[in-house]
């Protein structure tokens, strides 16, 4: 009884750290979006600047403001391009202004930079220009699957070393368990949501220097190494232990740095930028 209860409470503690990552890399990376604030004769106005978009869609950032003697103004260029900005007007629509950014192919990415403007005074509402990046669109059939299994072999990479380090009789067995978890939303999913987004399955070694793919790949090596380890012997359960940390340092490392990025000038894919 008292060993049930122990393992109830390691999962649930394992759950927890789970969800501290899953949130983490939810805030983290040059993807998601950037949460402001701007003051406006003391009254705040909140927004969030889009750093990724997918679909064929134009890019549309709402700013609510409901006071029609604000308006706005921003600029915007592609990466990689050598053109002037773009100036543009922001559109009202009710009590919103619009920063509406033309669609980019898969990987093209646009900087740019908005302010709002009340009585000729300017308040800019970034110190420096934000980078957007546009993809293909990914069926939700493919995501979200590719999504929750990553973490869920995050959860048991994490039980698998917590068990390992007490030594417990299940250790090979959540190595099974983690090695299959991440070989299916990893090398099998994560590829085909890379197809969809950036029109290529694998952008890491030996092809490209995708951040993502690259440690995708080294984390499952590890733990390829740790369930091979107890294969032979059950007691070698430090391969476990240092595979279970690899791949936590993996989930610490914001995700989609040094991505793909669309050279307007080639028209060609490449990777390793921020």
């Amino acid at each position: 009884m008292k060993r049930r209860y122990r393992s109830t409470l390691i999962w649930i503690l394992v759950s927890l750290f789970t969800l501290a990552i899953a949130y983490y890399q939810r805030k983290t990376g040059p993807t998601y979006p950037l949460n402001k604030t701007v003051t406006i004769e003391n009254k705040e106005y909140d927004y969030a600047l889009l750093r990724s978009k997918g679909g064929k869609e134009p890019a549309i950032i709402k700013i609510t403001v409901p006071d029609t003697s604000i308006h706005g103004i921003y600029k915007f260029k592609r990466i990689n391009h050598p053109e002037d900005w773009s100036l543009q007007q922001m559109e009202r629509d009710g009590d919103e202004l619009l920063i509406i950014l033309p669609p980019q192919p898969p990987a093209g990415k646009l900087r740019y930079q908005a302010s709002l403007i009340h009585k000729g005074k300017i308040y800019s509402l970034t110190e420096a220009p934000v980078v957007i990046r546009f993809k293909g669109s990914v069926p939700l059939c493919f995501l979200l699957p590719h999504v929750i299994i990553m973490f869920v072999a995050m959860l048991f990479s994490t039980r698998t070393g917590v068990e390992a380090l007490i030594k417990g009789e299940k250790t090979y067995i959540y190595t099974k368990l983690t090695v299959v978890l991440f070989f299916a939303g990893g090398l099998i999913l994560g590829p085909v949501v890379q197809k969809y987004a950036f029109g290529s399955f694998w952008a890491g070694w030996p092809f490209g220097q995708d951040l993502t793919d690259n440690k995708t790949l080294l984390a499952f090596v590890f733990w390829l190494i740790a369930l091979l380890r107890q294969r032979k012997n059950r007691k070698r359960t430090g391969w476990a232990v240092v595979a279970s940390v690899v791949l936590l340092l993996v989930y610490l490392i914001p995700h989609s740095m040094f991505g793909s990025e669309l050279d307007y000038s080639t028209g060609t894919i490449g990777t390793g930028n921020k």
